[in-house]
């Protein structure tokens, strides 16, 4: 081929691959510009601070709001320990050996399995098998063999472990080999190697990890159907500390989500036209909040990186 028609052809895909580009943008801006339209007219402080009503037409969706969060960082706590251990075996002690890949192979299929199975599976084994479980064991009424905030919050984590243990994996195999054998020519110890060099060198990656299991599990609907979530609860899940009369969440109570609550109100509501605008609403408010968690982890990331620096 000429040098001529080799020009020709690379500026062609160039152009071909800038347009594909450009039409993801254009897609992100079109379901923006159509969400705030649509949904910009409902927000205001009684919408945001206000328990709903009968028939979710009158009210606020601050439950919701406050279940969102509260299903997100609990997904986080409960996801990040695991995720990033699993990696630290994997890039650290595993290496290429016939269990490594087992565990990355199941990875993989884990992060290609629906969410909708998520879901199913969270209701056999953590709400009947896990839950029910402990109240047989210890003799009590049904108390954690019930659909509750801990076990929706457990089903989420399950489904953002491969997110989280492959970035923090990438990150841990970015760090320079030379600081390794550096640590270990001063005599530290495998592990003082990983506390004390790997892990705050692939803090950013890390946290990487954490901003795309926040976006992807603050949005979902499927995993937590019957895990814990519920459509019209006027109320916190919060409980009051006896005596003391300090209010904390409550990890065994049923919660409002947002995405539900937009699930609900799109296909089983008597009046689906009349609600279309607290729709746009939710979902404005929805998309509003999963970039401020996500902000909170980038701007926690780029603090860590200079402080690595």
């Amino acid at each position: 081929m000429s040098i001529g028609k080799r020009k020709i052809f690379n500026t062609f895909f160039q152009g071909v691959c800038r347009g594909m580009a450009f039409l993801v943008i254009a897609a992100l801006i079109g379901i923006l510009v159509k969400v705030v339209a649509n949904g910009a007219g409902v927000i205001n402080p009684g919408f945001l601070w206000k328990a709903p009503t009968a028939g979710m037409t009158e009210g606020g969706i601050f439950p919701a709001i406050f279940g969102t969060v509260c299903i997100t960082l609990l997904m986080i706590i409960l996801a990040i320990p695991v995720g990033v251990s699993a990696a630290i075996y994997l890039t650290e002690y595993a290496g290429k050996n016939f269990f490594g890949r087992i565990i990355r192979a199941s990875i993989n299929n884990l992060a290609g399995v629906p969410s909708i199975v998520f879901g199913l599976f969270g209701v056999g084994f953590f709400v009947l098998f896990v839950g029910r479980g402990i109240d047989r064991i210890f003799g009590l009424p049904l108390l954690f063999g019930q659909p509750a905030m801990i076990w929706a919050a457990a089903t989420l984590a399950l489904l953002v472990l491969p997110v989280i243990i492959v970035s923090t994996e990438e990150a841990l195999n970015s760090v320079p080999v030379s600081l390794r054998e550096a640590a270990f020519a001063l005599g530290a110890t495998k592990w003082q190697v990983v506390r004390n060099v790997v892990l705050p060198q692939a803090r950013s990656g890390i946290l990487t990890g954490a901003i795309l299991s926040i976006s992807r599990g603050a949005g979902e609907t499927a995993p937590i159907l019957f895990t814990g979530c519920a459509y019209f609860l006027p109320r916190l899940p919060v409980y009051t500390i006896p005596y003391a009369h300090i209010p904390v969440i409550n990890p065994l109570d049923q919660f409002m989500e947002l995405s539900y609550h937009i699930f609900i109100m799109a296909t089983q509501s008597t009046d689906a036209a009349a609600t279309r605008p607290i729709q746009y609403g939710t979902t404005l408010v929805l998309i509003a909040l999963t970039f401020l968690l996500n902000l909170s982890a980038i701007i926690f990331r780029i603090y860590f990186r200079k402080r690595s620096r």
